[in-house]
């Protein structure tokens, strides 16, 4: 099929599709009212003047955004005149966004993939430059960028083996949308093949490896996080269950009690990925008779406390630096795993589960020299916690290895950087 029909059919289904879309949007406002605000942006509608000639940057959600810092702050500091947009899908994202860099860059939503949406988009912000974060794809938009020759790069991109299948299928979509990006900066060779493998040619394809080992831990927060331990957790042993999805905290307080016997002190404290799942988190707990505090609650645990949930948004690393060990969630159901870098290089030892499909080759490497611990079942977890909490110069072993880890991987983030300073 001609490549302009399956676009226009794409956007025809895309089109018919846009009243559910935004009754979903509504109706995921019920859990999360933010997907109730701001949502004309989603069809290219701003408040204000036009900005003309911003570095535009698009990251999908928390992680990405937590990624793309670093370099929005490289390119602020090498081109301070230029203003910086920062797009989001998740109101997770944008709250980050916000919460991060605040007056510093203008932030909107990303506008749907349609072209009399992307258009206005086009014509409120006319970048010089755009950068779409990892793998994001949109036909339309993609030809929009290269229709008004607007340098257009995808950036820290993986493509998982998965991902490639299903793209493979959609050539007449993929291969196009490709042909308008200037460059694909890709973590690995593997990515690299992938990329090819889907419509990308061989000369827009460079490795410059990833970003999110440049992940940022200033000082002032670890100490923030040791002085909050105090505070809240004085005298336990706190295991962190960081970006947990549902079906995974069942498993953690099932564990509760078997380790507890173990380890008196022990205080589970858990962190959901989404804000609408604290409540149920908090409930979920009480049913199993546990003794629960919240951290908006803003008060100290006490001895029989047996659960600290953290229904805060934007303190994970800070959190990683109060705990004695962490559990990074989306890895023991099939989301694909998170971010094991940020509580490596917090200096937390680290334990991830088994489905880590979005992660496969940093949870490989990570593993090759000894700084983290993949636990595939129950039992690997028991027996993981017990020797870490009872063997300190195995648990420092494990420290050291992570955190090297991370340091010796670091520099994407400047590679990046100059890449696109060629075009700006």
């Amino acid at each position: 099929m001609r490549t302009d029909v399956m676009r226009y059919l794409y956007t025809l289904i895309y089109g018919l599709l846009l009243p559910a879309i935004l009754l979903r949007l509504y109706w995921r406002g019920y859990k999360a009212p933010q997907y109730r605000q701001r949502w004309l942006e989603r069809l290219g509608c701003y408040k204000g003047s036009p900005s003309l000639g911003v570095i535009w940057v698009h990251a999908v959600s928390v992680g990405e955004a937590e990624a793309a810092f670093p370099l929005i702050g490289q390119l602020r500091s090498r081109y301070p005149q230029l203003p910086v947009l920062v797009t989001t899908t998740t109101p997770t994202g944008s709250a980050r966004v916000l919460s991060v860099l605040a007056s510093q860059v203008e932030h909107v939503y990303l506008p749907y993939d349609l072209p009399f949406v992307v258009a206005r988009f086009f014509k409120h912000f006319r970048p010089r430059l755009a950068v779409m974060m990892e793998k994001e794809i949109w036909p339309n938009l993609f030809a929009a960028c290269a229709a008004r020759n607007i340098p257009l790069f995808v950036i820290n991109a993986r493509l998982s083996a998965r991902s490639a299948r299903s793209y493979r299928k959609i050539p007449g979509l993929v291969k196009p949308a490709l042909a308008c990006v200037t460059t694909v900066a890709v973590q690995t060779e593997e990515d690299c093949l992938r990329f090819i493998e889907i419509g990308a040619a061989p000369q827009q394809v460079q490795v410059l490896g990833n970003i999110k080992f440049d992940v940022m831990i200033e000082a002032a927060l670890i100490a923030e996080g040791r002085v909050l331990k105090q505070q809240l957790f004085a005298n336990r042993w706190t295991w962190i269950i960081a970006s947990t999805h549902q079906g995974e905290e069942e498993t953690f307080l099932a564990l509760y009690p078997v380790l507890k016997a173990a380890i008196p002190e022990l205080l589970l404290m858990i962190v959901p990925r989404h804000p609408e799942r604290f409540q149920t988190v908090k409930k979920l707990c009480e049913q199993q008779g546990l003794m629960v505090v919240m951290r908006s609650e803003r008060r100290a645990c006490q001895p029989q406390t047996d659960v600290f949930i953290a229904d805060s948004m934007g303190e994970l690393k800070m959190l990683y630096a109060a705990a004695d060990l962490a559990f990074v969630g989306g890895s023991l159901v099939p989301v694909g795993g998170h971010n094991v870098l940020e509580p490596a290089a917090v200096g937390v030892p680290v334990l991830f589960g088994p489905k880590m499909f979005n992660f496969q080759e940093i949870a490989e490497r990570i593993l090759a020299v000894e700084g983290a611990i993949q636990c595939s079942d129950r039992q690997a977890l028991i027996d993981a916690v017990l020797r870490i909490y009872g063997d300190d110069a195995f648990r420092n072993r494990l420290v050291d290895n992570g955190r090297l880890f991370v340091q010796n991987n670091q520099g994407a983030t400047v590679r990046v950087a100059t890449l696109l300073g060629k075009y700006l």
